[in-house]
């Protein structure tokens, strides 16, 4: 297997541009004994490149690249385009994004030009390939680093004129633009082009988060998605007309909900992302979103940046305790790093950034816990060389995520403001996290057949072609499993008439009648066969079977004794629908029963509170074993006798694992 790195890349996000020259040869020295190898610049540096229209300034830029090159680093170079200069805003007002309530932004910030601004896009094309011809040649640049963090949406002139050409170009007639959004509803048909207004504040806005047209609002995230990654594609190709060889990324942000990612990643030579979780967030959420950044292209991915120690932005950003970086850093391998990068390498001195966590800390030394921590970790990341890059992670079972899903359903006016997308998904996904069976993130289009089990919660918006697919993978041999919310709409978010689940009715055996939404109070139960007991709320579908057997029965309320779990034959595979949120406990007793049909295999035979997660090579698989439970951990017998790659020990039956505990074991093929 083949990586596109030489090494692991282990460094992060580097200013030297904000301190003096004695600093930068200070950094290098401090630098060196923490391991570091590679360096992401030029992030936010365009007013100092360009400090005028016609002036550009490179020397400074130069010094850095020249000292990195000579310390011998992978340098990612940042294309600094996500945030504009203060003289092209005052001259060119218009480049600068509006706001979901109509206001232009003024100069400030970032993130924050216009992506269907011409003068923008001109001047971002022209500094992208300067930079290239300038740098692109350098054996040091290993990854060009396209603008930061794409996000954020804009609601000007400029992007209403470019949403309409979009929309011709969908749609290509009035009347399939009205009865796609079913615009007859509240008199809204429209009968020229001009009358397309974007779904703001100022329009059919209600509130901050939904619109009185869900369709329109899912067409309009489409068309920004897609001007975004317009403006990607032109840096890109700004630099790749320069070389054509360049390896180009930029930087992801997990389940981020305003762009496409999988149609981002089509685009990406690598996905990179951003890691910042909260101190309360669930491992198996991190998890889950590794394995996402891994599913884009089904490829290993870069961290690009994670905190050493604690962020600035959150409502309580606690540091990371002794140990808790360092596995992290190790959970993010597990499933399918090859980079390890911070933001940021040295702490800032001023701006909102300055208490944001960094590898040399306010003090100006290396006489730091965290600088110690980053430095073990660093010693360890080398000492593996090559040997781990390019390894695969193995899943026989595919969980689907879509961003069409994920906006409709939140856009969508009921059942209940309470049904969120990721949280949905990651209900379905901590079962087989805490089982420690392997998960991929899929797409919508994925290839269902590499799965034994395809999972598809809150399926909410099933788009052409999707329903064949699913009907072969089943018919074929595949355990399905969906849930409520599923199979409600088109791509359009207008509704399959003929009942729920609609396109998925035959292959589920099931008619769903009504959708029962309970408040955060109220609770229904679920009786299973055995006689066993599990509670259920958020949603409670009423549903009658259409050849499906029952799992379990509601208990309370005007429909208890419906089923509340149903499973269904369907070719030579297995439908499960589950109709209403179970507790954790209810729900596993439904999932177990589908993963045993299926024949899925957890990646070691016992059970344990350690997550375990494999990677695997030509030559060897590695078994990465954590700990991020409070209380000790014996090591599964499966796993002892195997050397620990950090140590370079055996491992011993009985073992024990302490909280933040690490080993990273061989196996060869």
């Amino acid at each position: 297997m083949s990586s596109n790195f030489k090494r692991i890349l282990y460094g992060g996000d580097y200013n030297p541009n904000q301190w003096s020259k004695e600093v930068w040869k200070e950094d290098m020295r401090i630098f060196k004994d923490a391991h570091i190898n590679t360096a992401t610049i030029n992030v936010f540096s365009w007013a100092k490149i360009q400090p005028s229209e016609h002036e550009y300034y490179f020397d400074e830029l130069d010094e850095i690249v020249d000292m990195l090159s000579k310390e011998n680093y992978d340098i990612v170079f940042a294309t600094s385009t996500a945030a504009l200069p203060g003289w092209m805003v005052r001259k060119y007002p218009e480049v600068m994004f509006t706001d979901y309530e109509g206001r232009r932004h003024k100069f400030g910030m970032r993130h924050n030009a216009c992506p269907n601004s011409l003068v923008f896009k001109h001047y971002a094309r022209e500094l992208a390939h300067k930079l290239a011809e300038r740098y692109a040649d350098n054996p040091h640049v290993t990854c060009w680093h396209i603008s930061n963090e794409y996000g954020g949406e804009c609601f000007c002139e400029n992007c209403q004129k470019a949403f309409r050409v979009w929309l011709k170009d969908k749609y290509k007639t009035m009347d399939a633009l009205n009865e796609a959004w079913n615009m007859e509803f509240w008199g809204h048909t429209v009968y020229d082009w001009d009358d397309v207004v974007a779904p703001n504040a100022l329009g059919d806005g209600i509130g901050t988060e939904k619109t009185a047209f869900a369709g329109i609002s899912i067409d309009y995230r489409r068309f920004y998605s897609d001007s975004q990654l317009e403006c990607f594609k032109m840096e890109r190709d700004a630099i790749r007309s320069v070389k054509p060889d360049a390896f180009i990324t930029t930087n992801l942000m997990g389940t981020f909900k305003d762009l496409d990612y999988f149609k981002w990643a089509k685009e990406m030579d690598v996905v990179s992302w951003d890691n910042y979780p909260a101190y309360d967030t669930p491992w198996s959420s991190i998890a889950m979103t590794h394995d996402l950044m891994r599913g884009l292209k089904d490829e290993p991915f870069m961290l690009m940046e994670q905190t050493p120690s604690q962020q600035n932005w959150q409502k309580y950003n606690s540091l990371k305790r002794p140990g808790q970086m360092r596995a992290q850093s190790y959970q993010t391998l597990a499933h399918g790093a090859d980079t390890i990068q911070f933001f940021q390498l040295r702490r800032s001195v001023g701006g909102c950034e300055k208490f944001h966590g960094a590898v040399i800390a306010h003090v100006g030394d290396e006489n730091t816990r965290v600088f110690r921590e980053v430095a073990q970790l660093g010693a360890e990341l080398e000492s593996f060389g090559d040997r781990t890059l390019g390894s695969r992670n193995e899943s026989e079972v595919g969980v689907i995520f879509d961003w069409d899903n994920y906006w409709a359903l939140e856009y969508t006016s009921g059942p209940s403001e309470d049904l969120k997308y990721v949280e949905q998904i990651h209900h379905y996904y901590e079962y087989f996290y805490k089982r420690n069976i392997g998960v991929d993130m899929i797409p919508v289009d994925a290839d269902f057949s590499k799965y034994k089990i395809v999972v598809a919660p809150v399926l909410y918006m099933v788009k052409e072609g999707m329903k064949e697919a699913l009907e072969s993978f089943v018919k074929n041999g595949g355990v399905l499993i969906t849930t409520y919310m599923s199979g409600i709409v088109g791509q359009s978010d207008n509704v399959y008439l003929g009942g729920y689940p609609g396109p998925l009715r035959e292959m589920a055996g099931v008619w769903v009648e009504e959708i029962d939404a309970l408040a955060p109070e109220q609770k229904n139960k679920a009786k299973f066969a055995d006689g066993s007991e599990a509670e259920c709320g958020l949603l409670c579908d009423l549903m009658h079977l259409e050849g499906a057997e029952a799992l379990a029965a509601y208990e309370e309320d005007f429909y208890a004794g419906m089923p509340a779990a149903s499973r269904n034959s369907y070719g030579k595979g297995m439908t499960y629908y589950i109709a209403t949120m179970f507790e954790e406990d209810g729900l596993a007793k439904i999932l177990d029963q589908a993963v045993s049909e299926a024949g899925v295999h957890p990646v070691i035979p016992e059970q344990t509170g350690l997550e375990v997660v494999t990677r695997v090579s030509d030559t060897t698989r590695f078994y990465y074993v954590l700990n991020f439970t409070d209380e000790e951990q014996v090591l599964p017998e499966s796993l002892a006798g195997k050397k620990d790659m950090i140590n370079g020990k055996k491992t011993e039956t009985g073992m024990k694992l302490k909280k933040w505990d690490v080993l990273l074991l061989e196996e060869n093929l």
